[in-house]
């Protein structure tokens, strides 16, 4: 099960940090990721994590903004977001996958319910 938190509102460029905390002892054992949706598009790659975290990708749109971590010991995936733009709203969703392509949103096989990023202008 995992569970997202930290969305809310912030004037652009401005931060925000998503946590997502998973349940059960095989965490690490998951390669993590981040999508988004927006109203009316579809669901969205934005950064994901390997298993050691030792190698993360990013959306184009994200790069030098956002930072995908993780610590295994805690069970926890963060997405730490700065210099929000308007374009950055959305429903914000993390998801566990066992293997890649790691962008690819068919790969993750548990989500978490989401937590909203409203970025005003």
């Amino acid at each position: 099960q995992l569970q997202a938190s930290g969305g809310g509102l912030v004037q652009a460029g401005g931060s925000l940090r998503l946590s997502c905390a998973a349940s059960g002892r095989t965490f690490s054992s998951y390669i993590m990721g981040w999508f988004r949706q927006a109203p009316g598009k579809e669901r969205e790659f934005v950064a994901a994590i390997i298993r050691s975290g030792g190698v993360t990708r990013y959306a184009d749109s994200v790069k030098g903004r956002f930072t995908i971590s993780r610590d295994n010991a805690k069970n926890t995936v963060y997405l730490q977001m700065n210099s929000l733009k308007p374009e950055d709203t959305a429903v914000y969703y993390c998801a566990a996958s066992y293997s890649g392509p790691i962008s690819e949103v068919g790969q993750y096989a548990y989500w978490g319910q989401g937590t909203q990023v409203t970025v005003s202008s």
